[in-house]
């Protein structure tokens, strides 16, 4: 009973999201992406402190890294470290691409 209410409040907050977006000049396609990836973001901060590396550390070494640590937990870890570390890694990657200016990491 407790979930369709719920349910019927996420149902009713898009809508009113929906309404505010039509209102407001944000499209469609635009307020549902964002809804799709509102949970899936990974902060810089995040991925720095899954991969242990800091600000300054070289694009290389953090590749060496995550190498270490996919690989640990494609062995006898689980998946979903291995997943969060490969996010990280992703993450990563786009900051990095921006300070190199479009040269993409290698």
């Amino acid at each position: 009973m407790g979930s369709g209410i719920l349910a019927r409040a996420v149902v009713q907050a898009y809508r009113q999201a929906l309404s505010n977006a039509a209102k407001s000049g944000v499209t469609h396609e635009t307020l549902q992406n964002a809804v799709r990836r509102g949970g899936k973001v990974m902060t810089e901060q995040e991925a720095r402190l899954i991969l242990g590396v800091s600000e300054e550390t070289a694009w290389e070494e953090i590749l060496k890294k995550y190498e270490i640590l996919f690989e640990k937990n494609a062995k006898n870890g689980s998946f979903y470290l291995q997943s969060k570390v490969h996010r990280a890694k992703e993450c990563l990657e786009s900051v990095y691409q921006g300070k190199a200016e479009g040269s993409p990491p290698s």
